[in-house]
């Protein structure tokens, strides 16, 4: 896949499983200047038609910049590309924003949610802590990256809870999709943040979103990862290596990722060794979730 072009048709009639990595909010660190970042949002085409994984900064963030990019734009090197809007990659996709019917929220900070807007027929479904959390006053720094902006048209909203099931040995919360997603409650970055666990047809693929550092770096010191994104990292670096079968991904990826997917080298693009010890070998899928 190269993004960019349209290289898939405009219609909706494949049922065939398929994930599109696309960097929808490049940051970039100032120091150390090789941390060099997008965040990940998945595009998942398949029985359900098109489903969006977070969404990246909208639109109108880019003609309107909130409060929270400006800052972002003083202590970080942000291009502020309104190319990297996922409306405007989906299109790109040979697709309609009408096409989205769904979008799935790990969390609802600016540069996972703004997008919603250009989705505006969209049903989005979200953890209910963070929903509550979106609307309610700020109880720690991190609240300060919610947008009230951003669901100011007024989307559906469907709201998620713990009712027992598990996935292996996480909370896991299933989807009401064909396509198997669950959402797994990581709270810490925000209240009611979520992984997200989808099953390809290879394997398992767990999106660990931003309870995890970048690419699972392990050059994040452990002090700084659990005051910025939660107690959960130790734990989810040990699941990684214990389960290299599986595809993992976090909320922000290394710009290297995106550049395997963009020139076409893979469609599940690997990470380079010294970034991350990932392992994408093909094996069977275990350990579904159980009620």
């Amino acid at each position: 896949m190269l993004l960019g072009q349209a290289t898939v048709p405009s219609t909706l009639e494949r049922t065939a499983m398929q994930v599109h990595f696309l960097n929808c909010f490049t940051c970039n660190a100032r120091i150390p200047a090789h941390w060099q970042s997008g965040t990940l949002c998945l595009l998942v085409e398949g029985e359900d038609g098109l489903i969006l994984v977070d969404t990246g900064p909208g639109l109108d963030d880019y003609a309107r910049k909130p409060w929270i990019i400006r800052s972002f734009q003083v202590a970080t090197r942000v291009p502020l590309d309104p190319n990297e809007a996922a409306v405007r990659q989906v299109v790109r996709l040979g697709y309609e924003p009408a096409n989205v019917k769904d979008i799935v929220l790990t969390h609802m900070h600016f540069d996972h949610c703004g997008g919603l807007p250009d989705f505006p027929h969209a049903t989005v479904h979200v953890h209910e802590t963070e929903f509550h959390s979106f609307n309610s006053f700020p109880r720690r720094w991190t609240d300060l990256a919610y947008v009230k902006r951003h669901i100011s048209h007024q989307p559906r909203i469907r709201l998620y809870r713990e009712e027992g099931a598990e996935w292996y040995g996480f909370p896991a919360i299933r989807l009401p999709f064909s396509t198997e997603m669950w959402l797994i409650p990581l709270p810490g970055h925000s209240r009611g943040h979520c992984g997200l666990v989808l099953k390809l047809p290879d394997r398992w693929h767990f999106h660990m979103a931003d309870a995890a550092p970048l690419g699972m770096s392990e050059e994040v010191p452990a002090w700084l990862a659990r005051l910025v994104l939660g107690p959960h990292t130790p734990r989810l670096r040990q699941f990684m290596l214990e389960h290299q079968e599986m595809l993992i991904t976090t909320g922000h990826m290394p710009i290297e990722f995106f550049a395997q997917e963009h020139e076409g080298l893979s469609r599940r693009p690997t990470i380079p060794a010294h970034q991350a010890p990932y392992q994408l070998a093909r094996a069977d899928p275990s350990g579904r979730a159980v009620d």
